[in-house]
């Protein structure tokens, strides 16, 4: 299973060179217009350079990366969230994903005059928070009418559950009203089951990209570092990328791509910095599954247990789990080989409540 992230940003702003960027896609970056009828969408593989040392040790037949979906929406969210139809169906694409990417421009380009007039990051952001927030409030209002229908006719236990639900969505109203997405509010295990169905687009980690021009490269470090610094939210966080840079790099093979990076001074590539970014607002760490000469690595939810990590791989290990044989990934590369750190003691038996770590190897031992 993949990551899904939603790439948003106000029209202009480069969306679509990001998208690109992140997917090795070569999708029109003119093309898109408030009414795109349909998303680009584009896989990566979640660079992870354990699994080139696990495949170097170990040999396996089949190498299988984590990946990240990445979905260019095409349109402004404020008017999907008011829409019907193929507005409907965008908006609830960006409401079942697990992040949303917000590009925000800080290029000039005289043949692409930005919508504002002027670029300006801090009120590009705040445009684009509101236009979320737009979009919550409208699905809250339609649910509070309908509650209010239900109540009159609701028996005892249900009368119960919705006046609960009534009370949250109103308080999370008022905290959007005040500018406080959903994301930052301190909601309890219950709460935050009550919300999850409604997808609100404000409670998503939020991974803000500022496009900045080749020009801009010198100074993009002090850039973010002030950026930051108004910007470290909770499950929220921020980094700067030239876009039509990293999109020509994407089409480039690595030792070339390495090279030209090199040039301008850049350490990582876009993705290897986005995909650190993502991991870190959704709270995710890896793990490697090792079965049928094949090495997978997967991207849980820190604090996952070793029940819930083997229903990720099937659901059938989850039903069927027996143990999970771990080793972590420094003890292997200290041993050389599983069946070294078996006999040194280092390749344990964990039961289904084991708090799976990052970068354990783990081999699930089911029965179905």
């Amino acid at each position: 299973m993949s990551i899904d992230i939603g790439i948003i940003g106000l029209a202009k702003s480069g969306r679509t060179t990001i998208f690109n960027a992140l997917t090795k896609g070569k999708a029109d970056t003119g093309s898109y217009t408030q009414e795109a009828l349909a998303p680009h969408i584009g896989i990566a593989k979640v660079p992870e350079p354990r699994l080139k040392t696990l495949t170097d040790m170990l040999h396996p037949k089949k190498v299988v990366p984590a990946e990240a979906r990445y979905v260019d929406i095409g349109a402004s969210v404020r008017d999907l969230a008011k829409g019907m139809g193929i507005g409907g169906q965008l908006l609830n694409e960006l409401s079942n994903m697990n992040a949303l990417l917000h590009v925000v421009r800080d290029f000039t380009d005289e043949c692409i005059p930005h919508t504002e007039g002027s670029l300006n990051i801090e009120r590009d952001i705040a445009n684009i928070e509101m236009e979320l927030a737009f979009s919550d409030l409208a699905l809250q209002e339609r649910r509070l009418e309908k509650i209010e229908v239900s109540l009159k006719g609701a028996k005892p236990l249900e009368h119960q559950a919705l006046l609960r639900e009534q009370e949250l969505l109103t308080k999370i109203k008022a905290n959007l009203e005040k500018d406080v997405p959903v994301r930052e509010l301190k909601l309890t295990t219950d709460e935050t089951r009550i919300i999850s169905p409604y997808g609100f687009l404000t409670a998503k980690p939020l991974l803000i990209v500022v496009n900045i021009g080749e020009e801009k490269l010198p100074q993009a470090e002090s850039l973010e570092t002030e950026l930051k610094a108004h910007y470290s939210r909770p499950k929220c966080g921020l980094i700067t990328l030239c876009g039509k840079l990293e999109m020509e790099l994407a089409q480039l093979d690595n030792s070339a791509a390495e090279e030209l990076r090199a040039e301008f001074g850049i350490i990582e590539s876009g993705l290897d910095r986005t995909i650190k970014l993502s991991y870190e607002v959704l709270g995710l760490i890896s793990f490697f599954s090792i079965a049928s000469g094949e090495i997978r690595a997967w991207s849980i939810k820190s604090g996952t247990t070793a029940l819930k990590a083997a229903g990720k791989i099937h659901s059938d290990m989850e039903r069927g789990f027996i143990r999970a044989e771990v080793v972590s990934y420094d003890d292997l590369i200290k041993c050389g080989s599983l069946s070294e750190a078996r006999k040194k003691g280092l390749l344990r038996l964990e039961g289904k409540n084991y708090i799976v770590q990052d970068g354990d190897i783990i081999t699930f031992l089911f029965n179905v």
